[in-house]
């Protein structure tokens, strides 16, 4: 039997907290997995940027990407270590750069989601380019703003086809909001969709893997308190549709990690953003959700580190065979979680956790009462904050996480 290595890459931006947590946590794991007759150990490395050979030989096994959605380099460092050495990513940066939000309401429209009423409209004004002139005299039609916006009832949201961070979202409550906001939009290809209004509950559900996460989400709220701490805001049923959609919509596109908004309203659970491929996996965000993410994302990609998981190819036919236009959104989702689980090897990945990670909760309530723990909070903070609230702030976190350990031993943390 021999000891070999497994090397997961790390390719970040701006992170610093869950790196850190991620990267202790894994080293107190202490891991040796027996596996098709060898001993299998892990080694952590934060990716650099550097010039580099296209058939450069192969230096990870898996690479956790945060950085190549909007940095080209690494973006195609990872596509060739990919097809030419089998490099497993999350997420697969083929669908991140392609599948933008306009793709992703069509996609679950086909299959019978409750999709708020969406237009796309063209861009206000375009980058001087050749031909564009002649293109749009010849084909560009004059369109009425506001009829678009009364067909589609007010509030409405303007926002880019393409998403990315809450950049240029708007609410319209009339007309002249509306007109008033396209005219500020610029080169930007816009979306406009029917807000889900009244609604009495917003749920971000974080799908990584087969795992997933619910948080009731509040809008309105500054930053660091949206990730709301409640509690038994679902029903089992309404746990069981949120999280078969959030999983549907990541295996559908591709995506190993994603979070998917939810808005609930008379009864029916609306998706309105769901491609967001690069989530947000930061404390000062998630403070309380925070170990979750480290745990989930820690099983995960030891799992598919150490079964040399390989890369899917998309398959949509398959979803859209699986569903009937007479089904009830639960049928659908019923229909189509097992075709989710099969592709993401769910009962495999159950039994490798149960039998190689056991004492990953352990060592995580553990590692999130020490000294580093606090020192990854403060660091990020640092990095966001002004320095007289920094140590308000990294308490306020270092706090929630607390309460998260101590609702975790009462059998009721995330």
């Amino acid at each position: 039997m021999a000891e070999v290595t497994r090397k997961i890459g790390l390719s970040l931006g701006a992170d610093i907290c869950w790196p850190i947590a991620f990267t202790h946590i894994l080293e107190r794991l202490d891991l040796a997995i027996p596996w098709k007759g060898d001993t299998v150990r892990f080694d952590v490395e934060r990716m650099t940027i550097d010039p580099f050979d296209v058939r450069e030989p192969k230096r990870y096994d898996l690479v956790i990407d945060r950085l190549t959605h909007w940095y080209h380099t690494r973006r195609e460092w990872i596509k060739k270590a990919v097809i030419l050495d089998d490099v497993y990513v999350f997420n697969n940066p083929w669908t991140v750069q392609s599948m933008e939000k306009l793709t992703t309401y069509a996609g679950m429209i086909r299959l019978g989601f409750p999709i708020p009423e969406t237009w796309l409209v063209p861009p206000h004004s375009y980058e001087p380019v050749e031909d564009l002139e002649v293109t749009l005299r010849s084909y560009a039609r004059h369109f009425d703003l506001g009829v678009i916006g009364n067909k589609l009832g007010y509030p409405i949201f303007m926002k880019p086809y393409d998403g990315g961070g809450w950049r240029a979202v708007s609410r319209l409550e009339n007309e002249s909001e509306l007109r008033e906001a396209y005219d500020r939009s610029g080169r930007l290809v816009m979306t406009l969709q029917a807000a889900v209004h009244p609604f009495d509950r917003f749920v971000r559900c974080i799908g990584l893997g087969p795992q997933t996460h619910e948080v009731l989400y509040d809008p309105k709220a500054p930053l660091h308190d949206r990730y709301t701490m409640a509690h038994d805001f679902l029903s089992s049923e309404e746990r069981t549709l949120i999280d078969g959609m959030t999983l549907i919509i990541n295996s559908f596109f591709g995506w190993d990690f994603n979070s998917c908004e939810m808005l609930h309203k008379d009864g029916v659970w609306h998706p309105i953003d769901f491609a967001n491929p690069c989530p947000d996996s930061q404390v000062t965000s998630l403070h309380y959700h925070f170990p979750w993410l480290i745990k989930a994302n820690l099983r995960w990609a030891v799992f598919a580190a150490t079964t040399r998981r390989r890369m899917m190819p998309l398959d949509w036919q398959s979803f859209f065979d699986a569903v009937d236009p007479e089904m009830t959104l639960m049928e659908r989702v019923t229909a189509l979680v097992p075709l989710v689980r099969g592709r993401f090897d769910a009962d495999a990945f159950d039994e490798f956790c149960a039998t190689h990670l056991a004492h990953l909760d352990e060592l995580t309530h553990e590692w999130f009462a020490t000294d580093d723990a606090l020192d990854a909070v403060r660091r990020k903070v640092g990095a966001l904050f002004p320095p007289h609230e920094v140590e308000e702030f990294t308490e306020l976190f270092f706090d929630r996480i607390q309460r998260w350990r101590a609702d975790e031993a009462a059998g009721a943390g995330a």
